[in-house]
């Protein structure tokens, strides 16, 4: 069975100890602390579904910890113990953020119904949202939208675009949550009561998407046995959500360009036109401004996808919602596969936190799977997460072997000073046209001048 998390917060021994009995009895797994800041160091490492506290402890009070932890786990629930006589300060511990306080000495049964509710009451609200104390949303329907200022501004911006009917363009490194974000704006949308249709333009062959996305009629090619609707008449008065737009081929943009224009589509073998009236969502981890200079996407197009933009940050640039994000995929997982909860250890914390994330979300989602899978007594360690903490240094690109995959624009100003300053000679070195090369020098402000001799 999977036991819940909850933390005793007690300078006294007896009361840890009747708190551990009564809880342990009811089937809780219980973690004591002695002391306010013993408990700041236990919630960094275990995802508590509850913490019991004591209102009066030496050096740090009830009161500062919950101001603490509120720092830390801002949705954590909080139940305060209180002498008769500091009834007062529990109640404006309420008013702080705690969900309830028992008087001392206390009713166990009367306990533990509390705290059987207040999960009930988590439980319940874990695919609507939690917020933090100043009102921010950070966790909604099951995505993480985290503490860190980035994200913040991205989930207003996406709530206010969700109620609209515009285009979205999603921007981000793979693995960033770019499906998560358009399956938000659906379901907040006008549409959501309508289909949501996902098309992956990555993995699906050029001569199949046509077909996939347009439909066919019967006989128009070898294998059409039957009429056949495309994926855009499928989404009809919902949404289309075109994963990996960046890579369509130019036939592909041209009929997409098309479709945006006068929301009509043409089955692959038909003369009738049909009208679909759709949203459009579309997500990429390419640079398409790059592709436009270079030639490779058309640029009537880009704007016909982007009316709003949306760039979801990378983890690297959101250290501070690493530590909530793990417990959130450690309570998730366990929760679904009926596990006992599991705790990170200190150094594994620590390595999470400062761990750059090339595969952003979702490594640091299977790197936990992993972890909890392979984990002794419940507790990940470094060592369980198989992460590539030692990488191999890309190894110094030579001046007659230069490449645009390297530091971007370091490598395009040893081109420009091997060409002397002559652009033409310098793409040719690269292997990309003048025109990429000219926007590029644009894009990193780059004076030519000062390399020509």
């Amino acid at each position: 069975m999977n036991k819940v998390n909850i933390l005793i917060v007690d300078d006294d021994p007896n009361i840890l100890e009747v708190l551990d009995a009564r809880l342990t009895a009811s089937g809780f797994q219980v973690h004591k602390a002695g002391n306010a800041k013993a408990a700041i160091q236990l919630i960094k490492k275990v995802p508590f579904a509850l913490m019991i506290s004591d209102m009066k402890m030496p050096a740090m009070s009830g009161m500062d910890l919950l101001s603490q932890i509120q720092q830390i786990l801002p949705d954590l629930p909080v139940i305060f113990l209180t002498a008769y006589g500091t009834i007062p300060g529990a109640v404006n511990a309420l008013k702080q953020g705690a969900v309830d306080y028992i008087s001392k000495p206390f009713d166990g049964r009367e306990l533990i119904t509390k705290i059987h509710g207040i999960l009930a009451n988590q439980e319940s609200a874990i695919d609507k949202s939690v917020t933090d104390k100043s009102g921010s949303v950070r966790i909604e329907e099951g995505f993480y939208w985290g503490k860190s200022p980035a994200m913040k501004v991205l989930y207003q911006i996406t709530k206010k675009v969700a109620a609209s009917n515009a285009n979205v363009l999603i921007l981000g490194e793979s693995g960033v949550g770019k499906e998560c974000i358009a399956k938000y704006i659906h379901r907040n949308s006008l549409k959501k009561g309508h289909p949501y249709i996902v098309v992956d333009c990555g993995s699906t062959p050029a001569g199949i998407l046509e077909s996939e996305l347009f439909g066919h009629m019967k006989g128009s090619f070898t294998h059409a046995v039957q009429d056949k609707t495309g994926l855009i008449e499928a989404a009809d008065k919902g949404t289309l959500f075109l994963d990996e737009i960046g890579n369509i081929s130019q036939d592909m943009q041209s009929r997409l360009l098309r479709f945006l224009e006068d929301k009509k589509i043409r089955r692959v073998g038909a003369i009738k036109e049909i009208h679909v009236d759709c949203r459009v969502l579309s997500a990429t981890n390419a640079d398409l401004l790059a592709d436009i200079a270079d030639g490779r996407f058309r640029q009537d197009l880009y704007y016909r996808l982007k009316v709003v933009t949306l760039t979801v940050p990378p983890l690297r640039e959101r250290q501070e919602d690493i530590p909530e994000l793990a417990h959130f995929f450690i309570a998730q997982y366990t929760r679904e596969h009926k596990l006992p909860q599991v705790v990170l250890a200190e150094n594994t914390l620590e390595l999470l936190v400062n761990y750059t994330w090339p595969g952003n979300i979702r490594e640091l989602k299977n790197a936990l799977e992993a972890g909890i899978v392979l984990c002794r007594n419940n507790k990940i360690t470094p060592a369980d997460l198989q992460l590539e903490t030692t990488r191999k240094e890309t190894p110094p690109i030579s001046e007659d072997r230069l490449s645009i995959g390297d530091s971007e624009k370091h490598t395009i100003i040893r081109a420009l000073k091997q060409a002397n300053g002559v652009q033409k000679k310098a793409a040719e070195l690269l292997k990309i046209s003048r025109r990429s090369i000219h926007y590029k020098i644009k894009k990193y402000d780059i004076l030519v001048s000062e390399f020509k001799n």
